[in-house]
């Protein structure tokens, strides 16, 4: 690559994505065409793969196995599934992509929602032979729910039904349907056969029924997500650098990573729960002082005002105040081998805050084919619902809906100390 390549890269916007499915819809192969595609897959790996299948080192990216750039571990390899999140990078002159390769199997939806948490658009993988299947549906739900802006669903293995114009038509009627109870605004259907690069990077010669954009196009046309500057700013803090030294003895610095928002030097501050108020004096980062930051720089706020704030705390911008209560309700992916019911007690981990909680009440279980709700008195693993909780101390936050930052978090168990659940707030 050449060194203005290089830098045209580095200046190209960056899409963080996901690509979920059922088990053999063929997501790694996917991936492996867009990263042959696009130049992403580099020749030492090319050529580790055709040693594999006892090719010779002219073998085209046609003759080889696509599925196995991507399935990493060995157990995958041995098993042909997917099993833990992988991070893909591939870059086009128009976009970078990175890309969370997630587990199809119900065994691992909860590697799913991890892959899923931080991307701005998925691509839904679905077999045009088995059509839409449960996991579809449990997948779909869940980025729904999520908040993902854009979902693109890719119909694969058209060349296995003969590029039947029918069949991706059906499939697309079922989920416009299924998307439209949920809310979901943006869908874009595309059929494709990855194996054959079947409007994946380009049209092929298959598919002449669909005018729409090959994946590669829909990817590099779709609006990043900058909406975040836009939010109210939230700073929950980290740590607090008191250095105590001879040239500092009186240096106080706010630590953390910017969750939402904007901050200048000069901008009124309140932090949450005391309330105290300040201005910030200084914006500090590892390459200098900066006049302002943003989402989701890390930095260190000084204050012209010495007030008391300790790591869990928020800081925001006077008028921007958060959410206060103890009393919290939220949209619950359940991940844990014991089911969630009523009485039990969990520690919530929001932003940099942790707090005891106990489940008041399960208000519904959600039926992932009809996205009706169920009375229930539990979630099982994998199962999705309402939960309400009781906190030990009121929880500082803003609903999922309006940041997905500081509206998430997920539940501990005080036993194990596992990760159980991940919770989104209404």
């Amino acid at each position: 690559m050449t060194e203005a390549n290089f830098k045209l890269v580095e200046e190209v916007e960056l899409l963080r994505l996901v690509t979920v499915g059922s088990v053999d819809d063929g997501k790694s192969t996917l991936i492996g065409r867009l990263l042959v595609d696009t130049k992403g897959a580099f020749e030492d790996q090319l050529l580790a793969v055709r040693k594999q299948k006892g090719l010779d080192s002219i073998a085209t990216a046609a003759d080889i196995d696509l599925a196995m750039l991507t399935d990493g571990l060995s157990a995958e390899r041995e098993q042909g599934i997917t099993i833990d999140v992988a991070y893909r990078y591939f870059a086009t002159p128009k976009r970078k992509f990175i890309m969370a390769d997630c587990p199809g199997h119900e065994q691992y939806t909860r590697n799913m929602v991890t892959g899923a948490s931080t991307a701005s658009a998925a691509i839904i993988l679905i077999d045009a032979r088995s059509g839409v299947m449960p996991q579809t549906k449990r997948h779909t739900h869940i980025l729904g729910l999520l908040g993902i802006p854009h979902l693109i669903v890719a119909v694969n293995k058209m060349d296995l039904v003969d590029f039947d114009q029918a069949v991706f038509e059906q499939i697309r009627a079922e989920m416009n349907e299924y998307c439209a109870k949920q809310g979901v605004k943006d869908l874009i259907c595309i059929p494709i056969s990855a194996l054959d690069g079947d409007m994946v990077a380009v049209r092929g010669n298959n598919l002449d029924w669909y005018e729409g954009k090959t994946l590669l196009e829909t990817l590099e046309s779709l609006p990043t997500l900058g909406d975040v500057d836009r939010l109210p700013f939230r700073l929950p803090v980290q740590l607090v650098n008191r250095p105590q030294t001879t040239e500092l003895p009186d240096y106080r610095g706010f630590m953390g990573t910017i969750a939402s928002g904007t901050i200048r030097v000069g901008d009124e501050i309140i932090a949450v729960p005391s309330g105290n108020t300040s201005t910030v004096k200084e914006i500090v980062t590892f390459d200098g002082n900066l006049q302002e930051a943003f989402a989701p720089q890390s930095v260190t706020l000084t204050l012209n005002d010495n007030i008391d704030i300790s790591r869990g705390d928020m800081i925001t911008r006077v008028g921007e105040k958060t959410g206060d209560s103890k009393d919290l309700t939220a949209n619950v992916c359940w991940i844990g081998d014991e089911p969630l019911s009523a009485r039990k007690k969990y520690i919530i981990k929001h932003t940099t805050n942790s707090v005891k909680a106990m489940v008041s009440s399960v208000d519904f279980k959600t039926d992932i084919h009809t996205l009706d709700h169920l009375d229930a008195d539990e979630l099982a693993m994998n199962e999705i619902g309402r939960i309400t909780f009781k906190l030990q101390k009121p929880l500082h936050y803003d609903s999922y809906a309006d940041n997905r930052a500081t509206g998430s978090f997920i539940l501990i168990d005080t036993f194990t100390n596992n990760t159980v659940g991940a919770g989104m707030i209404v």
